[in-house]
């Protein structure tokens, strides 16, 4: 049964690289549709706000059904309506029906896949646990360098339309089967010191400790300060006269990069301590976003995206390993769900922010300047950072 546990690993790897990465594919179509449809970059961008906000309540439902009828089926039920979503995206007319379509309809099915088998990950592990959860989040590394790059073919080759349309019925084709090869961690797999923690907790117990309120505030920052950076790198380049294909191939670096950053930060949590990382990380984040102000060339650009991926790939999946040693396996999916939630909000803030900066300025300098002083208040509040406690969780 131990040896079943890297399915797990293998098949939450699929399901967020595919998932998340359809998701984040509205990054390639951004321009294609304004070009086709004519609507404006903040307003499709806003599709994406929309989306965010969406996951974030959406990870703490499906996070909280997780918990209680096992990741089997939340992760199949989410397969069902991310493709149905894209599908109808595609057949969109106005902006308003793509807004509400994209950003509640994909957003609710890509929630059902980052948090919850996050969440599960853990219960399978009590001995390479952040390198584990980090390959889970390794798919969110692999979408730019196979999602991305197939989008920007599709489109190139027929039009937006129909590369939405086969990315959605190719979820359903990847999803669908590896959905059915999750389950529930055995008792055995988590047994370990930190699920003393939940024990006799509720989870509104959970939820209005000082820990939870530092991790999700902190996982607020630093996702309200690398999603503009992220979503609108594509656009920033071609608007530096980088060719729309070389542009996307930068976004692809970014991807690969942060599949290394995974695994690198991962293996590091495990040996020196999950919090010193994190909180190292998200220094270095703050630094790499600032210095997109200086970059102009395809050769920096391939560089700095190479440093920044590494970063913010490896941060992102230590928030999990955080609330499991603070909160214990039992209430995992609710709890980290809840965290998701927050950072789905400070996603929200970066598409449609950087979509309003371009419009009202034709330049990205301020989402920049912005976005770096945002992820230097994530290193501030992370340093609040109480110790992991086994048995008593401190009030807020």
């Amino acid at each position: 049964m131990s040896s079943y546990r890297w399915v797990i690993v293998g098949a939450g790897a699929l399901m967020t690289c595919v998932a998340l990465g359809a998701m984040f594919s509205l990054a390639i179509f951004l321009e294609p549709v304004a070009t086709d449809t004519h609507w404006s970059r903040a307003g499709i961008s806003s599709a994406m706000t929309l989306n965010f906000l969406v996951m974030g309540f959406g990870g703490f439902a499906w996070g909280a059904m997780t918990d209680r009828f096992g990741p089997r089926l939340v992760v199949l039920s989410g397969a069902v309506l991310l493709g149905l979503a894209l599908v109808l995206a595609s057949r969109a007319e106005t902006l308003t029906t793509f807004q509400l379509i994209y950003g509640i309809l994909v957003g609710a099915a890509a929630s059902a896949f980052f948090a919850p088998m996050i969440a599960t990950t853990t219960g399978w592990f009590e001995t390479n646990r952040s390198l584990a959860v980090s390959l889970v989040s390794a798919g969110m590394g692999v979408a730019p360098m196979t999602i991305s790059p197939f989008a920007r073919w599709l489109i190139s080759a027929y039009d937006w339309r129909t590369a939405m349309f086969v990315i959605g019925v190719l979820a359903w084709v990847l999803l669908i089967p590896a959905a059915a090869l999750v389950r529930r961690p055995p008792p055995a797999a988590a047994p370990g010191g930190s699920q003393a923690v939940s024990n006799g907790m509720s989870v509104k117990d959970a939820l209005r400790s000082q820990q939870f309120w530092i991790l999700g505030l902190t996982f607020f920052a630093c996702c309200a300060a690398h999603a503009g950076p992220i979503f609108h790198m594509v656009s920033y380049a071609t608007l530096c006269g980088i060719a729309p294909m070389a542009a996307v191939s930068i976004y692809s670096v970014e991807g690969l990069a942060g599949l290394f950053g995974r695994v690198l930060f991962g293996v590091l949590a495990d040996r020196v301590g999950v919090k010193r990382v994190l909180l190292t990380g998200l220094a270095l984040q703050a630094v790499a976003i600032a210095a997109y102000l200086f970059v102009s060339r395809l050769g920096e650009f391939y560089l700095l995206a190479a440093v920044f991926g590494t970063i913010y790939g490896g941060v992102m999946p230590l928030y999990a390993v955080l609330a499991r040693e603070y909160f214990g396996q039992q209430i995992i999916g609710t709890v980290f769900g809840a965290a998701t939630l927050l950072s789905s909000i400070g996603m929200a803030f970066g598409p449609v922010a950087g979509g309003l900066i371009f419009d009202a300025y034709a330049s990205y300098m301020w989402l920049y300047i912005g976005s770096a002083l945002v992820g230097l208040g994530a290193v501030g509040i992370g340093l609040a950072f109480p110790p992991i406690v086994r048995r008593q969780l401190q009030p807020a």
